[in-house]
């Protein structure tokens, strides 16, 4: 057993302190807050160049006047400078001018640089954000999905008072069908259930693969009596397909239901709906 306090590394036997751990590298959601940060703060190094533009247009205005400015004030006609310093001063300003606009253009193309692949960066974390809360077989929202959004839809609920039901399904005796055909047939049928699950309940459900043969579907502004009608609709559409399948099996499901309560534990609720579903699946009497 690894103590809380220290670890064995592996080979060498030798103990390492909890302080001494390497750091766990950031999550993507701190990742995608950081890249944002850091494009914030190019926003501010944008400024900062258009500060410095600012300046050097203030600089040269200002040596442009000092020349001007002493023949106007004494009312000559023609501006004298000495032949001496115009060499000095025509390339100085050339040379200025010219080393400004290069530190000018490679800090924004620097900047434009930085900015598309801290974009890009932000774009690929949140593509895989996406993917990491996808079922990659049924492409139904996985466990994980399931513990972020459910506590959002239950604070909803509490805010709104709004109603909320939870539905749990099991497919009938998908193991015996998985181990008498393979798993090659058994993801098959989980695919065309999952497909059958979302034609069958609204846009506004949310319907997620627990594990194995276990779905459940979350029904917003839902109550009990009113998820009947898409109930019905899974059972029709799934005698349709048994029909047109051609199978030499018949595939059912049996399910669990249960409403939410504004200031309830949705633990509660959960364990209802498994609780009802173990009994419909064991043919028991409800003991209340």
């Amino acid at each position: 057993m690894v103590m809380p306090g220290a670890y064995c590394a592996r080979g060498g036997g030798a103990m390492q302190t909890k302080d001494q751990q390497p750091a766990l590298p950031p999550t993507m959601l701190a990742r995608a807050e950081q890249i944002q940060r850091e494009i914030q703060q190019l926003s501010g190094r944008d400024l900062q160049l258009w500060s410095i533009a600012i300046l050097v247009v203030v600089v040269l205005t200002a040596g442009m006047l000092a020349l001007v400015l002493p023949n106007v004030i004494w009312a000559q006609r023609v501006i004298r400078v000495e032949h001496a310093y115009l060499p000095q001063l025509f390339f100085g300003l050339i040379s200025l001018i010219l080393l400004f606009n290069i530190y000018l253009v490679g800090q924004k193309v620097a900047l434009n640089n930085t900015r598309r692949s801290l974009i890009s960066e932000l774009i690929l974390n949140e593509r895989l954000e996406s993917l990491s809360l996808i079922d990659p077989l049924t492409q139904l929202f996985n466990r994980r999905a399931m513990n972020e959004m459910i506590p959002r839809e239950v604070a909803r609920a509490n805010r709104l008072s709004s109603r909320l039901t939870f539905l749990t399904i099991d497919l009938d005796n998908f193991r015996a069908i998985n181990s008498k055909y393979g798993n090659i047939e058994g993801n098959f049928l989980l695919r065309e259930f999952a497909r059958l699950l979302t034609t069958s309940f609204r846009g506004g459900d949310i319907v997620f693969r627990q594990g194995g043969d276990e779905f459940l579907v979350v029904m917003p502004d839902t109550s009990e009596p009113e998820s009947d009608a898409p109930i019905r609709r899974l059972h029709s559409a799934l005698e349709q397909w048994n029909i047109n399948s051609g199978k030499s099996y018949q595939l059912g499901f049996n399910s669990g239901i249960a409403s939410y309560v504004t200031g309830s534990q949705v633990e509660d609720v959960l364990r209802a709906v498994d609780r009802q579903l173990y009994q419909k699946k064991h043919n028991l009497v409800p003991v209340f």
